[in-house]
């Protein structure tokens, strides 16, 4: 008796089941037809940014010095009011292979900035004018401050953006540049994104206010940073002096290649020094690989195969 009760149950759990399912199946293409369908994430940037042409590029690629000390007087007239490079300390803009500027004027360049510095004799802290050995100050005390001055937007630091901010090549693109060395990313794409702000967003971009659109922004259709350059902007040093053939163009193309430069210097100051050791190591090893071939065939010239 208790033997039949429980196949009886079994059963009858077994057809329950069978009509969930077939339930559930009869169901199924109207939850389909009500499901929204799924909408693709746009991809950003855009519009990838054009490849250029740096003095720096390639194995054997030099920065450009007056190109540095341009693209340094682009960074402290406009680019500094909102962005720090706390990790570039002023002596470095005397360092060979970089802007190299003389010590003396380094020394005037790093007293233009006052840097908090103590506690003193009586606990307080003070404010002096910069030395060599100090790192470039940043221009809001706390990120707290930088997010109220810039609509809720932290300025992101300059120190190493130049190497931050290099646009993802996929395959089979990244191959090629494993052997074409490419590692200028970041300044095209900080050119890119100096040179462009458009006034019109097309009508599927929405821009909410105290955005710009860019389609460049690596992030987003539009960021919180308004177009920083302009032409004639910057009166650049170099184009002060008597000789009218050493003059540059005063324009936004020129200004973003110039920061760019400037900033691929300041996220990899030893980049020249770099190159000409790895060229060393690598003229090395095919000599010592010859050399170790010739001793080989030497060695095992009179044994039999």
């Amino acid at each position: 008796m208790l033997k039949s009760i429980t196949r009886l149950s079994a059963a009858g759990v077994l057809v329950l089941a069978g009509l969930s399912v077939a339930a559930a199946q009869q169901d199924a293409p109207a939850a389909a037809e009500s499901k929204p369908e799924e909408t693709a994430l746009p991809h950003f940037p855009l519009e990838e940014p054009e490849e250029m042409e740096w003095s720096f590029a390639g194995p054997f690629g030099k920065f450009d010095q007056q190109q540095l000390q341009r693209g340094f007087q682009v960074y402290r007239e406009v680019c500094s009011a909102c962005h720090s490079m706390k990790l570039v300390p002023f002596r470095a803009l005397g360092w060979e292979g970089g802007p190299h500027f003389s010590e003396e004027e380094v020394e005037a360049l790093a007293a233009e900035y006052q840097i908090q510095d103590g506690p003193d004799d009586t606990g307080e802290m003070f404010e002096r004018p910069g030395r060599p050995s100090d790192y470039f100050p940043a221009p809001f005390p706390n990120d707290e401050a930088a997010r109220y001055a810039n609509g809720g937007a932290v300025p992101p630091d300059m120190s190493v953006l130049a190497k931050a901010r290099g646009v993802e090549r996929g395959f089979p693109q990244f191959l090629i540049d494993i052997f074409t060395t490419y590692q200028e990313g970041g300044p095209d794409y900080i050119h890119a994104l100096l040179t462009g702000y458009e006034d019109e967003p097309p009508e599927d971009v929405t821009v909410l206010p105290g955005q710009y659109y860019n389609p460049h922004y690596m992030y987003a259709a539009a960021l919180a940073m308004p177009p920083p350059l302009f032409d004639d902007l910057i009166e650049y040093a170099q184009n002060q002096d008597d000789d009218p053939n050493n003059d540059v163009p005063q324009t936004v193309d020129q200004y973003s290649r110039d920061v760019a430069a400037f900033l691929m210097w300041a996220a990899e100051p030893h980049m020249e020094t770099r190159k000409a050791m790895g060229f060393t190591v690598i003229a090395f090893l095919l000599v010592f690989c010859g050399l170790v071939y010739y001793v080989k065939r030497k060695v095992w010239a009179n044994v039999e195969h």
